[in-house]
């Protein structure tokens, strides 16, 4: 994906930074929300776990955005060479 400036390890490492980043802040920005009212029984274990996907499937396209939107920035200088 990215340039021979970086190896497959590095971009894996920093994947799962990014992820992992992008994971924390909207679990952190579901928090704010009051979802529970539109749950019966909101601290039940099918509660939490749907906070967890929801979390999963929100964070996974911002993390996605910021490594794709790097990685055609660093590609932006091939267009003259």
């Amino acid at each position: 994906m990215f340039l021979m400036l970086m190896n497959d390890g590095f971009y894996a490492l920093l994947s799962l930074f990014i992820h992992l980043i992008a994971l924390i802040l909207t679990w952190w920005a579901l928090q704010s929300l009051k979802i529970d009212v539109f749950m019966r029984r909101p601290k039940s274990l099918q509660s939490r776990i749907l906070l967890i996907l929801i979390a999963l499937a929100i964070s996974y396209p911002v993390a996605r955005f910021f490594l794709d939107y790097m990685d055609w920035s660093l590609r932006l200088p091939q267009i003259y060479g």
